[in-house]
């Protein structure tokens, strides 16, 4: 039996956060590296005034809707409550 563990493609949802506004950012890209680079360079108008952005949380897909179905979800009431379960320590750390 063969598996393949490495999909072809991968799409990303992160969450960033702020430490000077005390907020966090729900994104979704296919290059995460790229594009916290793109935050933290004032690239992303909505975000430059929070620079520097801390990675706090990162889910994978193999699936671009499935990636846009899950930021949307995140950015919902349900989405938050979730989140503040989920990161409960870490932003209280940060």
């Amino acid at each position: 039996m063969s598996s393949n563990l490495t999909p072809t493609a991968m799409y990303f949802v992160y969450i960033l956060y702020s430490k000077k506004l005390k907020k966090r950012y729900i994104g979704s890209t296919k290059d995460i590296k790229l594009r916290i680079k793109e935050h933290n360079n004032s690239k992303v108008p909505f975000t430059s005034k929070g620079v520097p952005w801390k990675l706090i949380y990162l889910e994978v897909f193999t699936n671009k809707k499935d990636t846009l179905e899950e930021e949307k979800f995140l950015k919902t009431g349900k989405g938050r409550e979730r989140l503040k379960i989920l990161l409960k320590e870490t932003i209280y750390k940060l």
